[in-house]
């Protein structure tokens, strides 16, 4: 049985999620929020995504790592040379562990490709426009994606930015 994917990101409204390697934020709030959700469950993620987390998996949870560099390696976390390869992996491990959900964690490329394949988007809407960001998130199609559930989150105190957090539903062919 397929296992449902879904998309995390945190993305300003004109589609920014990084600037030079990293998130042009601090969502303390969000964060937590994202753990919470991700904890048991295998993520698949970019090469230089997982360099931004300071080049080590996440704690708590099965990652596959997506790059073309076949001598790329990190203690902890499976490899795979395309998205399709570790999205198989991730499936293979969610069976294994019993999981009920695959995570993709970016970065941009990857969002790119996987948007087609997603079942889920988890999106937190950052209230602000980043100008000198560098890496976007492709637009969120309402006739492929259907908001489910919205969360107005004012900032807390380690928040750079209030934000809503979204949940969106691939919509069935029938509809």
């Amino acid at each position: 049985m397929r296992v449902p994917v879904a998309i995390f990101v945190a993305v300003s409204r004109n589609n920014v999620i990084g600037r030079d390697g990293d998130m042009p934020w601090r969502l303390s709030t969000d964060l937590k929020r994202f753990k919470a959700m991700t904890l048991g469950k295998p993520m698949v993620v970019g090469r230089k995504t997982l360099l931004s987390f300071g080049g080590k998996p996440l704690p708590g949870r099965p990652h596959v790592v997506v790059t073309r560099n076949a001598d790329f390696h990190v203690d902890g976390a499976e490899i795979a040379t395309s998205l399709e390869a570790a999205l198989s992996r991730a499936q293979a491990i969610a069976a294994e562990t019993g999981a009920e959900e695959i995570g993709i964690l970016g970065g941009g490329e990857i969002y790119a490709q996987a948007i087609h394949l997603a079942d889920r988007l988890y999106l937190t809407h950052v209230d602000t426009d980043i100008s000198d960001g560098d890496t976007f998130f492709p637009a969120v199609d309402p006739a492929v994606f259907e908001k489910v559930e919205e969360i107005a989150v004012p900032a807390g105190e380690k928040d750079t930015y209030p934000t809503r957090f979204a949940i969106y539903h691939r919509r069935s062919a029938s509809n």
